[in-house]
């Protein structure tokens, strides 16, 4: 039982409602998002977090993007209790399973064959970061080449290969990694596909011609920047003139935050490699993939491996959440979602002309860069909180406010959050 009376059990006795005493004797300083919202979470349930002090909150943050269909999504829960009733296997290395073979055969027959993709699929370790070392090293192999190029702004992880293509100096460390400007970004917008093209046929470049490019279609952490149509199909159209492997991170955009299942398919393009993880769940259980064209699948057995690659019962609420593309309420709402979103888009713009928002689908941007700049972006995120709404920032200095609302929040609670968050915009402006 969830305990929800004024005094919880912790450890030897029973402890006020919010005690974080523990938490701040035995963790480490690393922590990060429990000093942003300072409560004790016990409950969830689509789009509302629960406190163990009776708050109530509305959340536009959804796990960094691990909760697209919101918090214990009724669909995905049963079919996970079932499967857990069942004494169903838990525990699976890259063995045969039943659930696994379920979340192949939806995969395949909900999101692969419709959109004519021919990937094979590698289940990694149990996150995102361990999908993107995979493409790395897979890349690096099929061609013989060691560099990679990556893009400002871009994120794809903290182990050591997606840091070295991760920009932020705080975070990267690593070699054989080439930094190039975004299609856009807090400086202006930059002819990045050019400027690639000469440096891969100019022998004095100082330049090797890489062994892949790993993009972000619409790059989150970097401050929502979505890539246009045309510049995808321009990159798309270079690497693949030079014989270099395209690797799409779809690993905090995919999964329908773009408004699409994958952030790229409105380019119409084929990436050689593809990264997924976050949402891919359905249900937050840790669950990454990295798909391969055919031909790069050149892996010996057992050449890459990870104790939790597979993970029995991401693959069974991965196969539900899967599910619900398939049903025409879940659509339906998604689009109606969507619309909502794009129309505060408006109102945020019309409300200080300084505001710049982007985004796609159902992530929005709020750049107050020029508008109070980090400092008030943090105003706004604290503002929120208080009044019960948790949105995460992102951007270069925190500038960004990030509203990524469930894909499956209903109305109510989605206009709540949204004009909680334009009390906030009006009370720090």
């Amino acid at each position: 039982m969830i305990p929800t009376a004024t005094e919880v059990e912790v450890g030897q006795g029973p402890r006020v409602a919010g005690d974080i005493s523990i938490f701040e004797s035995m963790e480490s300083e690393v922590r990060l998002y429990c000093r942003t919202f300072p409560a004790v979470f016990n409950r969830a349930r689509g789009a509302e977090l629960h406190a163990e002090d009776g708050r109530t909150f509305i959340d536009f943050f959804c796990g960094a993007g691990s909760l697209n269909y919101g918090h214990n999504n009724p669909h995905i829960k049963r079919q996970v209790t079932d499967y857990l009733a069942a004494d169903g296997i838990m525990h699976g290395l890259d063995m045969y399973t039943s659930a696994k073979r379920e979340f192949l055969a939806g995969l395949q027959e909900v999101v692969l064959a419709p959109r004519e993709l021919d990937y094979r699929v590698q289940f990694c370790g149990p996150t995102g970061t361990d999908a993107v070392e995979a493409a790395l090293k897979v890349a690096r192999k099929a061609t013989g080449r060691r560099g990679i190029v990556s893009f400002a702004g871009a994120y794809h992880g903290m182990s050591l290969g997606s840091l070295a293509v991760t920009s932020g100096r705080r975070a990267r460390g690593s070699t054989d990694v080439t930094f190039v400007p975004y299609e856009d970004g807090p400086r202006g917008r930059f002819d990045s596909i050019d400027y690639l093209e000469r440096m891969f046929t100019d022998p004095s470049s100082g330049m090797d011609l890489p062994a892949a490019v790993i993009v972000e279609p619409l790059q989150m952490e970097g401050g929502v920047y979505p890539a246009s149509r045309e510049w995808l199909r321009a990159l798309r159209e270079l690497t693949l003139r030079h014989g270099v492997r395209l690797i799409c991170d779809e690993i905090q955009a995919g999964c329908g935050r773009a408004g699409t299942f994958f952030a790229f398919e409105h380019a119409g393009i084929v990436p050689d490699i593809v990264t997924m993880s976050k949402s891919l769940s359905g249900y937050g259980f840790p669950l990454a993939i990295t798909l391969l064209r055919p031909e790069l699948d050149v892996w010996s057995p057992g050449e890459h491996t990870g104790t939790f690659r597979g993970n029995q019962l991401a693959f069974v609420a991965g196969a539900a959440a899967l599910e619900l593309w398939q049903r025409q309420d879940f659509r339906t709402g998604l689009a109606v979602a969507t619309q909502r979103l794009d129309r505060f888009a408006t109102e945020v713009t019309s409300l200080d002309p300084a505001i710049a928002v982007r985004g796609r689908g159902m992530v929005l941007g709020i750049d107050v860069g020029a508008a109070g700049g980090g400092p008030r972006a943090h105003r706004v995120q604290r503002h929120c909180f208080d009044h019960g709404l948790i949105v995460e920032l992102c951007g270069r200095d925190d500038e960004v406010v990030k509203v990524m609302p469930p894909l499956t929040i209903d109305q109510a609670r989605h206009e709540r959050g949204l004009e909680l968050l334009h009390r906030a915009l009006v009370a720090t402006g």
